[in-house]
């Protein structure tokens, strides 16, 4: 028997964040669907949520982790969406100090491989009993090229706010750059403590460094460009997984939405949501909130309460409810995006950049409007509307990072304006990349290349 005639074994071991955990079990899905074996380290009781997309029960099992306890991390915490950004990094202290029950298994269980993203003391441990460590990254080649690239030389100094606004000096030609704002922003978020003295920059350098290969959820026909830098740079190889094409949701619409929706024209209704973690400053809440009822168009917005706000209705601006009463909506609670985007009626997303959101957004309809918040979506958004021009990024103030209700008033009028010149260009390219995203067999050819690149790893 060759080594390519058997079925692999692989552990995924993900940050506890649900972005990251969904991400690592739909790569589980594919590669059990070619019959390899999946071992998934999740905490407890985050199981029963992941539970119903698990799509090869027989083949992928997930192993509970207790996350143990540390000073000032609330009791029964388990993932990111359980804290506010500021607990994070007691959370990722946690998951450190689970090496010794990740060792444990990892030498009962003995895999091939282990999928890991920050817990960047996994290659050390995987070498020493003999298992491959691929760093399988959520963020994009273009993020962690523009940020993390050797060229930076961060082990030898620390990133500075002029550095992270210029990308490294051979990256290469594209629309990728940071304003001031957003390189201050990230030189702080990047080189503050993540986990127990060290810094996330360090953690995620000290990642890349020591695995066996870097693997991505993209392709080369969108970065193309970006994935030969990484692997020019790190010296490792990179193996791309194929861009994240949805699975087709089994579920229907909630009959209050489908109801709601279905008294609108085709294409019209705006939908805006930020996704789980974003949590905007109050003033930031109205400004948006305005901005999409000024644009004049019927609206769904799904967002979490504003910083020191209880409620979303008692955060909205004053008479904001009237006004729009009978085309407007702002939901506080979770809502079913995928099946929204699908809407006949809705013809406008306007999106934070997360990564699971800009998946579900390639393939949808809609015309596309950007307002990243932090990290790799202002990549992501520079990535979609300067490189691909697939939508709109919303101005933001360049040293205050603020935007106005007229910023995104303008971007939305811009890609929804039938006689706008951004408009057709945007709604042309999304239309372009939606049919190659969806093309028959894309996914497969590059999930069967995926999977050859593991087995030369073996060899």
């Amino acid at each position: 028997m060759t080594i390519s005639d058997k079925n692999l074994h692989i552990v995924m071991y993900p940050w506890f964040a649900m972005g990251h955990l969904t991400a690592f079990l739909h790569s589980s899905n594919k590669l059990a669907e070619r019959g390899h074996r999946i071992s998934f380290f999740l905490p407890t009781k985050t199981q029963p949520k992941l539970e119903p997309f698990n799509l090869h029960k027989d083949l992928i099992s997930f192993i509970p982790i207790t996350v143990p306890q540390v000073d000032g991390l609330p009791p029964c915490t388990e993932t990111t969406a359980d804290v506010p950004f500021s607990l994070h990094s007691l959370l990722m202290t946690a998951m450190d100090l689970t090496e010794p029950t990740i060792e444990a298994s990892l030498r009962d269980l003995q895999p091939h491989f282990i999928f890991y993203d920050f817990t960047h003391w996994v290659p050390a441990l995987a070498h020493r009993l003999g298992i491959k460590a691929i760093h399988h990254c959520t963020i994009s080649p273009a993020s962690v090229g523009y940020l993390l690239s050797p060229e930076r030389k961060l082990d030898e100094k620390p990133l500075t706010e002029a550095d992270l606004k210029a990308p490294p000096p051979s990256f290469p030609p594209s629309s990728i750059k940071l304003r001031a704002h957003e390189a201050r922003e990230l030189t702080f978020a990047t080189m503050k403590e993540y986990g127990h003295r060290i810094s996330f920059v360090e953690r995620l350098m000290f990642s890349c460094r020591d695995c066996d290969a870097l693997s991505f959820r993209s392709c080369r026909e969108m970065e193309g460009p970006y994935f030969e830098y990484i692997e020019g740079q790190f010296r490792k190889p990179v193996i791309l997984a194929g861009p994240i094409v949805p699975e087709p949701p089994t579920s229907s619409l909630q009959e209050k939405w489908a109801k709601w929706l279905d008294g609108f024209h085709a294409k019209t209704v705006i939908f805006c949501a930020f996704g789980s973690e974003c949590i905007l400053k109050k003033d930031q809440f109205h400004e948006l909130v305005s901005g999409i009822e000024q644009s004049g168009m019927p609206f769904l917005a799904a967002l979490k309460p504003p910083m020191g706000v209880e409620t979303i209705e008692s955060a909205l601006p004053k008479g904001f409810e009237e006004r729009v009463k009978g085309r407007g909506v702002v939901h506080g609670g979770w809502i079913q995006q995928q099946l929204i985007l699908r809407h006949p009626s809705v013809g406008c997303f306007v999106t934070h950049c997360g990564s699971g959101s800009l998946s579900e957004a390639m393939v949808s309809e809609c015309q596309l409007v950007f307002l990243p918040h932090v990290g790799d979506q202002i990549i992501n958004a520079r990535l979609m509307s300067g490189d691909l021009k697939v939508g709109v990024e919303v101005e933001k103030g360049e040293e205050d990072g603020l935007f106005t209700r007229e910023g995104v008033r303008q971007a939305v009028r811009a890609v929804m304006d039938d006689d706008s010149k951004v408009g057709k260009e945007v709604r042309t390219n999304h239309a372009k990349w939606r049919e190659f995203l969806l093309s028959e067999g894309l996914e497969k050819s590059y999930t069967d290349d995926f999977v050859q690149r593991l087995y030369s790893l073996l060899k």
